[in-house]
Parts: C-alpha cells; structure tokens; sequence
C-alpha cells in the first residue's frame, strides 16, 4: 500500500520516523523541531495503513505493514525511529531498509497480556471489551500528562485518534501479544529507549536478554509510554549521540 509520508529539513542526516497505534506522523512534531533546530537533519514521517492521511485497508498485519514501509522508505537512510506499534514494525522491516541505525521507544516487542490457561482464554475470547477497557483504564491514568501538553499538540493527537482505523486494534494486540520478538543480535546497530510504562510491551526480562545479544538498552526515568510527546527535549537528548 503506498503510504502518505511527509519529509522536512535539508540537513545531511535523513531519519525516518514511525509512529505508534493511533498516531500519525504528525504526532512527531515535538521531536521533529528539536531535529530540524539543529539543522543537521532531514526528517520522513509516513503514516501507517489506516492511520492519518494514508488509506484504509482491509486486513492489518504486522508483515503488512512492515511491507509498506520498506516500499515507503528510501535504503541506506541514517537511521529510523519507531515508536510502540512503530517499532514492531521496524524490527520487522529493517533488515530490508538497512539503515545504520536503529531506534526504538518503547517498542511492542510483546504485551503483558496472557496469552494460556484459563486467564488468556477468558480475555481473548471477548478481547474488544478487554482491550476497551484496558483503554479506559490506560486513558485515566494518562489524562493528567495529556492535559500538560500544548493545545496544539493535544489537537494534533485528537485528529489522528479521529483518523485511526480502529478495528485494526484487536488484531494487532492479538498478534503482538503472541508474536513477541526473538532474542536475536540486532539486524541493524540498534538502540532501545524505554519509560517507566516500558513493561507494558517489553519485559525487563526480555529486555535484559536483548542486551545480552547486542541491543543497546537506554531509559529516560520520570516519563511515560508517549515519551517523544510528553518530554521531545529529554528523549531527543536519550539519542542524539546515535540518531
């Protein structure tokens, strides 16, 4: 599927930037002004299938849409950054891609969901209303960091939620959850940031094994799941000596 992508800046670093469930390549904004300041950076967003202001689709895998980013993004970029959803995406993509760098902010590399026995029947076998109200309980307790934002990027994220193609959500909460990533060296050198909500979707345990196998793990202490919305200053500062 050809992707709608954006790119901004003329600087001699090119980085493609992927976003999370529910966003949009213009929920980067905030880091991508950090970016383009310096005037070291040329920044690509693209907007995932069913996201923003690229197309619906009738099924939504993780291949699929690892297979429209290849297609999206040039080789031989700098490096690319994937958030949550965006970087579940990205391991699945980047041995193609081949950039020379590989960042991931708090990646879906797995979900803290049962996937056996008794608990993991009983939550998939009625999964939109386990997710539902997983959602509720996720948006209560982020409320206070939202209300923090600036108008304008509260806005930015109302019109991608609005965008959002959302019955992709169950299937790919499905497959993450019982897909989680191999522990394997990395295709790419590759950097994993993490926040305090990082257990979420990516063990402390998986990943301890990661960086036994070569991945770079960092962690921004104080900050929460949308770290590159909620502080762009203290994430872009976690990869700029690799980005």
């Amino acid at each position: 599927m050809r992707l709608h992508s954006t790119t901004s800046g003329s600087g001699e670093l090119h980085v493609g930037l992927i976003h999370g469930l529910g966003g949009a390549g213009s929920t980067w904004q905030p880091l991508i002004d950090r970016m383009l300041a310096t005037g070291r950076y040329t920044v690509t967003t693209l907007d995932l299938r069913g996201h923003g202001e690229s197309d619906r689709a009738p099924s939504y895998t993780l291949g699929e849409l690892a297979d429209d980013v290849v297609e999206a993004l040039p080789t031989g970029l700098h490096s690319v950054v994937g958030h949550s959803l965006g970087g579940a995406v990205l391991v699945r993509a980047v041995g193609r891609l081949q950039p020379d760098r590989a960042i991931y902010l708090d990646p879906g590399f797995e979900l803290s969901l049962p996937t056996s026995g008794f608990a993991g029947r009983a939550f998939w076998a009625v999964a939109p209303l386990s997710l539902g109200v997983m959602g509720l309980l996720q948006a209560r307790r982020s409320a206070p960091q939202r209300a923090a934002l600036d108008p304008s990027i509260r806005e930015l994220m109302k019109h991608a939620q609005q965008q959002f193609d959302a019955k992709m959500a169950v299937g790919i909460f499905r497959e993450v959850a019982f897909h989680p990533i191999a522990i394997t060296p990395p295709d790419v050198p590759s950097t994993i940031v993490l926040s305090d909500e990082s257990p979420a979707v990516l063990s402390d345990a998986t990943a301890a094994a990661l960086e036994r196998e070569g991945w770079d793990i960092r962690r921004i202490d104080g900050i929460h799941h949308d770290m590159q919305i909620e502080d762009p200053d203290r994430t872009f500062a976690a990869v700029a000596d690799v980005l």
